[in-house]
């Protein structure tokens, strides 16, 4: 049971967001919600400790309101913005089992908004890093350092092209070389099942872009190759340097999925936990 005089929303307030939950379970209250919004998700991003306690509670709201299921995505997806947020989301596993489900059964309906829905499955799954990093795409780039020579690399992923470059603010980017991307056989966890899902739902182009993710990066400088998942995680750290101590003491589970899980039959794919990078799109 909560204790509601102890958990601050994104006001410093106490007390009121358990009274504008009562009133949105008795009935649809189109204010009530806007103020929900306003103290869970402040700016439809910052979240508080009373966002994570009202969680089980827009979990059942979730069975019948677009409304709850959308801001219990939005506030999963901000659990790493302070330490200790996912420690108030234990106990919560049946919820979370729950809003898993609504969401996947909403990304099987194709909604418009697709790839906002896909990160906050990714956010529910535990890839948090992922879930705020996550573009469409169309014209993505990301900032990386090699771990060989250590010259920073502008790796593009989208309708620009798929490469990797230097990059001078003169000349653009140049000593281009092509992704390697990876295949639908070589993904680990999370890059199989998110590649899965999105191919199960026919979002080929965010398929293409997670195989790219999830591939080989080969350096314009010393020619080595080296994984952009792992090198944009590092970038994106607290910090500069090589050292991956950062993410060996952050990451609390690895996440992989369920031996024998099929993505055209389930919905579950267990916790993990990842990093949040600083997600880049040009503009």
């Amino acid at each position: 049971m909560t204790d509601w005089t102890r958990v601050v929303d994104a006001h410093g307030a106490i007390g009121r967001v358990p009274v504008l939950l009562d009133q949105v379970e008795r009935e649809d209250a189109p204010e009530a919600w806007e103020e929900l919004w306003d103290r869970l998700c402040l700016h439809g991003e910052t979240v508080s400790p009373a966002s994570f306690a009202a969680v089980p509670r827009l979990a059942v709201l979730a069975r019948r309101s677009a409304q709850a299921l959308e801001l219990a995505g939005t506030i999963m997806r901000g659990t790493l913005q302070g330490s200790g947020n996912d420690d108030l989301l234990m106990g919560c596993a049946d919820a979370l089992a729950l809003l898993r489900e609504l969401v996947d059964q909403q990304l099987r309906a194709g909604p418009a908004g697709y790839n906002r829905v896909f990160c906050d499955l990714l956010a529910l799954e535990g890839q948090y890093h992922w879930s705020v990093a996550l573009e469409d795409f169309t014209d993505d780039f990301y900032a990386v350092t090699c771990p060989h020579c250590s010259v920073e690399v502008t790796v593009a992923v989208g309708d620009y092209g798929c490469y990797s470059a230097v990059r001078d603010w003169d000349l653009g980017d140049i000593d281009r070389r092509a992704l390697r991307p990876a295949s639908a056989e070589e993904l680990a966890d999370p890059g199989r099942w998110m590649h899965a899902t999105a191919v199960r739902d026919g979002q080929l182009q965010l398929a293409e872009g997670i195989r790219h993710l999830f591939g080989r990066v080969e350096c314009p400088r010393c020619a080595s190759a080296f994984s952009l998942a792992e090198a944009y995680m590092i970038a994106s750290r607290p910090g500069s340097g090589p050292s991956t101590d950062w993410l060996r003491g952050t990451i609390r589970a690895v996440s992989t999925a369920p031996t024998g899980w099929d993505p055209s039959t389930s919905t579950s794919r267990g916790p993990g936990y990842s990093m949040r990078p600083l997600g880049t799109s040009s503009a």
